[in-house]
Formats: C-alpha cells, structure tokens, sequence
C-alpha cells in the first residue's frame, strides 16, 4: 500500500521541491515562474489560515 501524505504535509513537500528548484535553476523565465507559484502558494496559505480564525 503507497504512503499517503495528509494535506499539510503534501503542502510542506510542493513549497520544498519549489525552493529546492529556485536553488538550482539558472534559467531566469524558470526562476520567474517558480517565484512567481510560490507567492501564489504563500497568499493561498495565507487566506486559508484567515479564513480558519474566529470571528469576533
């Protein structure tokens, strides 16, 4: 049976493949690009983790 990762742990693998890849990469558009979904990943996270406080 394959290894299931739960949600924030899959999430905590993408964000490290991306930085992993930014280490690397020497291609600018790559480089652009992999910024550019990390920031995306960032505000999702970040309006997710909003939307989970109380309101008072």
């Amino acid at each position: 049976m394959p290894y299931c990762l739960n949600k924030g742990e899959e999430d905590m693998a993408i964000d490290r493949f991306i930085l992993k890849k930014l280490q690397s990469c020497t291609y600018q558009p790559m480089r652009q690009n992999l910024i550019r979904l990390f920031l995306i990943r960032i505000e999702k996270a970040w309006h997710e983790e909003e939307a989970q406080k109380p309101a008072w």
